[in-house]
């Protein structure tokens, strides 16, 4: 699998940044029915830091074990879960905390946490955007283990005998990625065309694998009219990068990258990242 961790402390940021929640945290699972709390923004202590939860005790235990979000107001007080870890969450003073668990393929990859230092019922819109930065994540995962899945058969999916290698694919959708990004950056009008020209012809070169639609020699694909940007975002989404990391990469804000992609999804008739990335190259629009 890929950077679990990696991609659970970009989530967590996330969370923290659109809800304003005094402390998030969280975890990737890292052994069987169990994950530990490595990364936490907010935090006064480091009392959960490095703290093992077993699946079924706690509250992120509890969220693990039902594979679904779980909240309380009153953490000390709490008859719906185990103390076990009422010490560390004590001396952190959370009191109201949600714990929502990462689920990819029916596996919990992992559990984010947000939290209030009183004893407050979260707002609807805080559980709701808890979920969705989860959600996020899980495609996000879902695409890395799509890619690992490719590099693991040894074959680019739908190349004959003779076909390119998957690990030659991942180095081709990286350079194309790569051209875009440049292109944004480059001034010169001609430069930044060539550039263009240059990841189309990158994206078009494997059309007539089983998996895509076939060649037309009177001009582009049929398919959905992505934006520049919206295509830009979605061949840095297809090589694994989280939302922050496209931002970073083509300096756009995470909410901006987040608006881009779901406008992407809509055009190509597609529910989760994985679905469009699978339907953009079908369209020849991504390699």
């Amino acid at each position: 699998m890929g950077d679990d961790a990696g991609a659970v402390r970009s989530a967590v940021l996330s969370l923290h940044r659109t809800t304003g929640l005094p402390m998030v945290f969280g975890g990737a699972v890292a052994g069987q029915e169990r994950f530990r709390i490595t990364e936490m923004v907010g935090n006064t202590t480091d009392s959960l830091s490095g703290l093992l939860i077993k699946q079924g005790s706690g509250l992120g235990g509890k969220a693990m074990a039902l594979g679904r979000p779980v909240w309380v107001s009153d953490y000390p007080h709490a008859a719906t879960i185990s103390h076990d870890y009422d010490g560390p969450v004590g001396r952190e003073g959370l009191l109201s905390i949600v714990a929502v668990p990462v689920v990819v393929r029916r596996r919990v990859r992992g559990v984010l946490y947000g939290a209030l230092r009183e004893p407050l019922s979260l707002a609807d819109r805080v559980i709701a955007a808890a979920v969705v930065t989860v959600r996020d994540l899980e495609q996000d995962l879902a695409v890395r283990d799509e890619a690992d899945e490719a590099l693991a058969r040894g074959r680019h999916p739908g190349a004959g005998a003779g076909g390119v290698s998957a690990a030659r694919w991942e180095e081709v959708r990286a350079v194309h990625a790569e051209l875009r990004g440049l292109a944004e950056q480059v001034a010169d009008p001609e430069v930044k065309a060539r550039l263009l020209e240059a990841s189309v012809r990158l994206a078009g070169a494997n059309l007539d694998d089983v998996d895509r639609l076939p060649v037309r020699c009177d001009g582009p694909p049929p398919g959905p009219a992505l934006s520049p940007r919206e295509l830009d975002v979605l061949s840095y989404v297809a090589i694994g990068c989280t939302n922050a990391e496209v931002a970073q990469r083509l300096g756009l804000l995470p909410e901006t990258v987040k608006s881009y992609l779901r406008s992407a999804m809509r055009k190509l008739g597609s529910h989760t990242r994985l679905e469009a990335v699978t339907a953009a190259r079908r369209a020849g629009l991504l390699p």
